[in-house]
């Protein structure tokens, strides 16, 4: 069965193409990450999903239902957890959760085993004011909120955004245990390196969908030479330098190296010797696997 399905998605803001032409499927249970930068169009899709706002074209359903005319029972099917904190700050972390249980007309009892693992490491903190968690405490609480109604389709946006890098990996481990429950969820993210936490990922940049597939087969399919390359000296300068060399067609930044394609392989002996003639010291020069990052970057200027 097809939990979330988009159909040729279409969404303008006055001049501004928030959405074209969007196409992706979410199967029964997988998890499925839409990955991009900001401004990439991953809250509107989200917010079309999720019955909040209209599509100018094209159709969308979650759990085959219309999201224009089915709006009321999708609203009571799914979990969403936007991607800003959108719970009551000044409710504890024990009044929160009760809140949106009663709202779904059931209670935090009915479904405790399904939030269990996830609000077992906040409940210490149940008698807090929700405006005074950490980040990733927040998150976990808005999860929790988002699951208490026991949901058929879960929506995270961006739900790691600014969390330190311990709690998002905490918070991708309990997305796996719940997809292991069968909950299908759709996140998006713009960390390139969440995406092999996914069964499968779409690519989206400027509201277009680059590709969707698994990650393995995404970077399978880099068609490019790789190379990562550092040296002790100005790194603008080393960038504008390796975008001489003939060969090298893409120079970006990447932690503390660069990496540099080029369409067939290069003699890295004569790439060495032409940065040291250029003033370039202590020259690292790596071949290098491609990651989803890479790959994104690859097919921005396809």
């Amino acid at each position: 069965m097809i939990a979330i399905k988009a159909e040729n998605i279409g969404k303008r803001f006055g001049d501004v193409t928030a959405l074209e032409d969007i196409n992706l499927q979410v199967a029964e249970g997988e998890l499925f990450g839409l990955i991009g930068p900001d401004g990439a169009g991953k809250t509107t899709l989200f917010r079309i999903l999720t019955t909040l706002i209209l599509p100018d074209s094209g159709t969308a359903e979650v759990n085959g239902l219309d999201a224009v005319r089915d709006y009321k029972k999708i609203r009571r099917q799914i979990g969403y957890m936007p991607g800003r904190f959108s719970l009551y700050q000044d409710l504890t972390v024990e009044e929160n959760l009760r809140f949106f249980a009663t709202i779904f007309g059931v209670t935090v009892d009915q479904n405790y085993d399904l939030i269990k693992d996830i609000y077992q490491q906040i409940e210490p903190f149940r008698k807090r004011k929700a405006g005074q968690l950490s980040g990733g405490m927040k998150q976990k609480l808005a999860l929790s909120c988002a699951l208490v109604h026991e949901p058929k389709v879960l929506f995270l946006d961006e739900p790691t955004t600014g969390v330190d890098a311990v709690s998002r990996r905490e918070f991708w481990d309990m997305l796996q245990k719940l997809q292991e429950k069968g909950i299908p969820i759709l996140v998006s993210t713009p960390y390139m390196d969440e995406a092999d936490r996914c069964n499968r990922v779409a690519l989206i940049q400027q509201g277009r969908i680059l590709t969707v597939d698994p990650p393995g087969v995404i970077t399978k399919g880099f068609d490019k030479a790789l190379y990562a390359i550092r040296a002790h000296s100005n790194t603008y300068q080393l960038i504008q330098d390796l975008r001489k060399f003939e060969g090298i067609d893409q120079v970006y930044p990447f932690g503390e190296f660069l990496h540099a394609t080029a369409k067939t392989p290069v003699d890295k002996q004569v790439l060495n010797q032409f940065l040291a003639d250029r003033g370039h010291e202590q020259i690292i020069i790596e071949e290098t696997g491609a990651d989803i990052e890479d790959c994104f970057i690859g097919m921005m200027v396809k």
